[in-house]
């Protein structure tokens, strides 16, 4: 008996609450300028055209900086700064154009009524053939097909919209020049000195668990030197001679525990810049990739493809930390061929 009043007691609330919050229903429709005026109708069409042709102009910009644009060795950084500049404006200007040109196409000549449609029993042929209705009743409200203006120009961006991140991708393809990275400005008889100030470095003022930042000492005699600082960088450190695993043909690349491998990361080429010395672990902090110097930079964690590359150092006659020759392999990521 007390459960049948209860039920009761709730519906009644239940009737009471629908009559204080009545649905308001569908706000009336107002008229845009566009609805009711022609001109200002067209108006918007050719304002819509023009953001898509902004569009196309700004992707023919991007592939005019990114094939033709090439920074001399004068004033390069210059050069490849205003490069940067011009890339970064087209793919701004391709985006923009497209997704602004959609907006202002919806607001102002697209159907903007708002309507409520009960939900009906799903049956498969009948879903199709309202599917069907409902892609045709699209298209015919969009007015795509009588503002051809429109439609041609959508196209048009729409098509070469793309194409800057197929020309980005392409140059990550296996058929990349791998020489690029195979040759770096390390050779036999370059000493390693610090970065960013070029002192030398002894042996003897390398301590166990120290870390360096190390560049050529040829770099200003390069055609590029901050594309070959990019691939010559290294870490050097030291550690205990006890604890290194060393592999066949590798015993004298190293001075008493003192090592040299390649900052640049093997998965996407961040620099790597974190030593931990109770681990021996040099740590990339772009993806975590962790490499263990006690395993000649065997990759022990993350994404990293393979072992960071291991420069050959040696003594001169006066002390002085020197290569024994370059890289014995391509420097940078593994996506690259590198046989």
């Amino acid at each position: 008996m007390s459960s049948h009043k209860e039920s009761s007691h709730a519906l009644s609330r239940e009737a009471d609450t629908a009559d204080r919050f009545a649905d308001p229903g569908i706000p009336p429709h107002g008229d845009r300028v566009t609805d009711v005026n022609p001109a200002a109708a067209k108006r918007a069409e050719r304002q819509v055209a023009l953001l898509f042709a902004l569009s196309v102009l700004g992707t023919l910009l991007f592939f005019f900086a990114y094939f033709f644009m090439k920074p001399g060795a004068e004033n390069h950084v210059a050069g490849v700064r205003t490069q940067n500049l011009l890339l970064g404006l087209g793919t701004a200007f391709a985006m923009f154009g497209i997704g602004i040109g959609i907006v202002h196409w919806a607001k102002t000549l697209m159907p903007d009524h708002e309507i409520s449609e009960l939900r009906h029993e799903i049956r498969p042929e009948a879903d199709r053939q309202e599917a069907a209705a409902i892609i045709d009743q699209i298209v015919n409200e969009s007015g795509i097909a009588r503002r051809p203006l429109i439609r041609n120009s959508l196209i048009g961006a729409a098509a070469l919209a793309p194409l800057p991140a197929i020309a980005m991708f392409r140059d990550l393809s296996p058929n990349i020049n791998v020489d690029v990275l195979r040759h770096t400005a390390w050779d036999k008889g370059v000493k390693l000195v610090r970065d960013p100030d070029g002192t030398p470095i002894r042996a003897a003022d390398v301590q166990l668990g120290s870390a360096f930042h190390v560049i050529p000492e040829n770099l200003d005699e390069q055609e590029h030197k901050l594309n070959a600082k990019a691939k010559a960088v290294v870490l050097l450190m030291r550690l205990d001679p006890a604890k290194m695993k060393i592999s066949p043909g590798r015993e004298n690349w190293h001075v008493d525990g003192i090592v040299a491998y390649s900052k640049i990361c093997t998965h996407v080429g961040c620099p790597v810049a974190l030593y931990e010395q109770h681990t021996h672990h040099l740590l990339c902090p772009c993806h975590q990739s962790t490499f263990d110097l006690t395993q000649e930079c065997k990759v022990v964690f993350g994404p990293a493809g393979h072992a960071l590359p291991q420069l050959p150092i040696e003594v001169d006659a006066d002390g002085y930390l020197v290569a024994q020759s370059d890289f014995h392999e391509p420097v940078g990521p593994a996506y690259w061929e590198r046989g």
